[in-house]
């Protein structure tokens, strides 16, 4: 082996150790795949986390100063619950998150409540409160960031995560 090859071999192995370790890890029996590349953990497959966020969503809107479910989020929460009682082995962490607007108390306790709604429209599906947990994270976390509606539309949301295991 050329010093070449075994450096670029380590590299690999060490980016995708690294992967691994950022996305919670493998499962017994999970292999890494390349994303698309329909195997265990791809979107493909409607037991991954993948399949999870991008399929089913895995986040819920809400709409100015509200955390109350709409249909469409119910919509989606029917989807999530379904996985959830199928796929038993994972436990989910619901984040409530507000726009930029209003004081940093007032949005982490909106962000409490809508991520509590989640929590209890998923119960009253029949997934076991055992295996959910809530977190505000209120306007601290937006994903878009500007002062017009089209992006507080997309940071006043709620969205499961989604992990293995029993613990969050």
């Amino acid at each position: 082996m050329t010093f070449r090859f075994r450096a670029s071999a380590l590299l690999l192995t060490a980016a995708l150790a690294l992967s691994a370790c950022a996305q919670g890890g493998l499962r017994d029996g999970d292999t890494t795949t390349l994303p698309g590349a329909g195997g265990a953990g791809s979107i493909s497959d409607p037991t991954s986390i993948a399949y999870f966020n991008q399929v089913v969503g895995d986040r819920v809107l809400f709409a100015v100063d509200q955390s109350t479910l709409t249909p469409a989020a119910q919509a989606t929460l029917d989807g999530q619950a379904q996985w959830l009682l199928t796929n038993t082995e994972y436990s989910v962490l619901i984040e409530g998150h507000a726009d930029e607007q209003g004081t940093r108390e007032y949005n982490l306790a909106l962000g409490a409540r809508r991520a509590a709604a989640v929590r209890d429209y998923l119960v009253s599906r029949g997934v076991p409160a055992g295996r959910l947990n809530t977190i505000s994270y209120g306007k601290e976390r937006p994903i878009e960031i500007c002062s017009a509606e089209a992006c507080y539309q997309q940071n006043r949301r709620a969205v499961t995560v989604v992990s293995f295991g029993t613990g969050v």
